[in-house]
């Protein structure tokens, strides 16, 4: 109790509306109403900065203190990017406003480029100086006195993988969302990518100029993906604009401001230097080029960098008018010289003291990659494990199905079955039909979700990933078995799970008819090994046209129990006469996952 008679509560430096409510104990649509009356707009998921807070707290009777650096370094998650944290243990007095980071996400056909165009040339034509003269990646805007950084991704694919890397660089997702073509697959999986990064969103409604545009219906189908338009209560705002035309722009870069403002975004630009890889890209005159968002801290020529597994000297600096620059201060892009190998987009970036700490990192980076390509995979059974030990909080799970008609009983068995689990939350990211996909693949991977199939197909280089990533896909062409698979999982009876092996592939160089039922086919491993135990598939012109056992497995007239790499052999496989010269034989085996 503080000497006014007040109750004394302590607040972190950043919490969301929801949080501050739960602390004060009270409803956040009070306490959104208490923010409006002060001036701020912002909705149930927003984060709001302690001096925010202070005031809400502070006129329902409270006398609000900051949680001290220690408190906050305990309470936060391994899913808070480390930049983030960076920032929350510096000293908040050290601490000011830096531009907001934007990243353009949406269907591939509703704008997307066209409406970064528009905001980049429209800016030059406002009288800055010199123009935007080289790609970069990212660039920076002004608008009314105040600076905006746009991230210029091809996407949702790569502003997840910069998630799956600890990187999230944007602060706020603008999804662009065509007037006359509504919500399409690609807009559904955009928002949940924005979503399970709990980024705030903002629709740009673009090609408002078109005679077929119907505005309201895009809404609706908005609402329908949990998007709610702010004019109909909701917490998503959406501003119509026209790439072409221009109109709107301004709304857009008002809207975006207005979303930063009730959002904490500062920095330190005396701190520890830190953020994120855009791209990189190799130039034969000068090497190594990488485009760096400094996020925290201010980044110099002379500085030596650590990012991924790339280290070195900062010799030139660039920025987004390939001028050069001495320093960048927090939000800005830069294109640096100097690394010694290119970087991964999304690879974290940090300033050393001394080349011999950048070798040591790199040194141990490269020894825990190794480490964790050999370690166990998060399976579906872990998972729950984890969830049941205190771990974590809830199930993450990406639905694809064949058709609509699946995919709706599915997610809605889904939630009966959390609602009957009192302290389990299951949490459908993203629900979409299809095949599973490399973007699957790397939400999952970013998430820490599993992959749950129904009647759809995951091909190799998704299956590829999928095993690099740690991500378990699970499929299934039975309903109830799949909802039983994670009913069993709850209750911990669920059998390890079997995953497919691709040990070896030989291609077939000629054919031997024995007799009218016997075929063998005269073969070269050309990958791994063929094993006679193990399952076969033969694949033509890319598609599988069969899979069995082998029946003979034979080298130079022997009965062999398996060939190797380079190795010539003939084989016969069961029920299977149909071979052609040029077809690839995949040899294969199933293995408990993560054994």
């Amino acid at each position: 109790m503080s000497n006014d008679g007040k109750k004394t509560i302590t607040l972190p430096y950043s919490m969301s509306v929801r949080e501050l409510a739960n602390e004060l104990d009270t409803s956040a649509v009070q306490v959104i109403k208490i923010l409006m009356s002060n001036g701020v707009m912002a909705n149930i998921n927003q984060q709001i900065d302690f001096d925010t807070a202070a005031v809400v707290a502070t006129e329902l009777g409270y006398t609000p203190q900051v949680q001290q650096e220690e408190e906050v370094k305990e309470e936060e998650t391994g899913e808070v990017p480390l930049w983030r944290r960076v920032i929350l243990e510096e000293d908040p007095a050290k601490l000011v406003n830096r531009p907001p980071v934007i990243t353009i996400l949406g269907h591939v056909d509703h704008g997307k480029t066209t409406l970064l165009d528009a905001i980049r040339h429209t800016n030059v034509a406002e009288g800055e100086a010199g123009g935007i003269t080289q790609h970069i990646g990212a660039y920076q805007v002004t608008h009314k006195g105040r600076l905006i950084t746009f991230l210029d991704t091809p996407g949702h694919a790569a502003f997840t993988s910069m998630r799956a890397r600890g990187a999230q660089g944007a602060d706020i997702v603008v999804l662009v969302v065509a007037a006359d073509d509504g919500v399409q697959p690609q807009t559904r999986e955009a928002a949940n990518h924005a979503k399970a990064a709990k980024v705030p969103i903002i629709v740009a409604l673009n090609k408002i100029d078109k005679l077929d545009a119907n505005p309201d219906r895009v809404k609706r189908q908005l609402a329908e993906i949990g998007l709610q338009p702010d004019e109909w209560e909701g917490d998503t705002f959406v501003v119509p604009v026209s790439a072409k035309t221009k109109q709107g722009l301004d709304d857009l870069l008002e809207t975006i401001l207005l979303v930063a403002d009730s959002m904490l975004i500062k920095a330190n630009p005396k701190g520890k230097c830190i953020g994120t890889v855009v791209e990189a890209r190799l130039e034969k005159t000068t090497g190594p080029m990488a485009t760096l968002l400094v996020q925290n801290g201010t980044l110099k020529v002379g500085d030596v960098v650590v990012a991924g597994e790339s280290w070195g000297k900062i010799k030139a600096m660039f920025d987004q008018r390939n001028k050069r620059i001495k320093e960048a201060p927090p939000s800005t892009p830069v294109v640096i010289m100097g690394l010694d190998q290119l970087p991964e987009a999304g690879d974290l970036f940090q300033v050393v003291s001394n080349e011999k700490e950048a070798r040591q990192i790199v040194a141990e980076r490269i020894a825990q990659r190794e480490a964790k390509r050999s370690a166990k995979r998060a399976t579906l059974e872990e998972l729950f494990a984890r969830f049941k030990s205190g771990e974590t909080k809830e199930l993450r799970l990406i639905l694809k199905a064949d058709v609509y008609g699946s995919l709706e009983p599915i997610v809605n068995s889904l939630e009966e079955l959390g609602k009957k689990e009192k302290d389990m939350l299951i949490n459908v990211l993203h629900a979409e039909t299809g095949n599973i996909t490399e973007s699957d693949v790397m939400l999952a991977a970013a998430s820490e979700a599993i992959i749950l199939g129904f009647n759809v197909e995951a091909d190799q280089d998704v299956r590829h990933l999928a095993e690099n990533e740690g991500v378990s896909i699970r499929i299934y062409n039975i309903i109830y078995r799949l909802l039983e698979d994670v009913e069993k999982a709850l209750k911990g009876l669920l059998e390890p799970e079997m995953v497919e092996k691709v040990i070896g592939k030989a291609e077939v160089l000629a054919i031997f008819k024995i007799s009218k039922s016997n075929v063998v086919a005269g073969c070269r491993v050309i990958e791994g090994e063929i094993r006679r135990n193990a399952s076969v598939r033969v694949i033509r012109n890319d598609q599988v046209i069969h899979t069995g056992e082998v029946a003979s497995l034979k080298r130079e007239k022997d009965d062999v129990r398996e060939v190797r790499a380079g190795m010539e052999f003939g084989i016969a496989i069961k029920n299977f006469n149909d071979f052609k010269i040029g077809d690839v034989i995949e040899c294969f085996v199933m293995e408990q996952f993560g054994g």
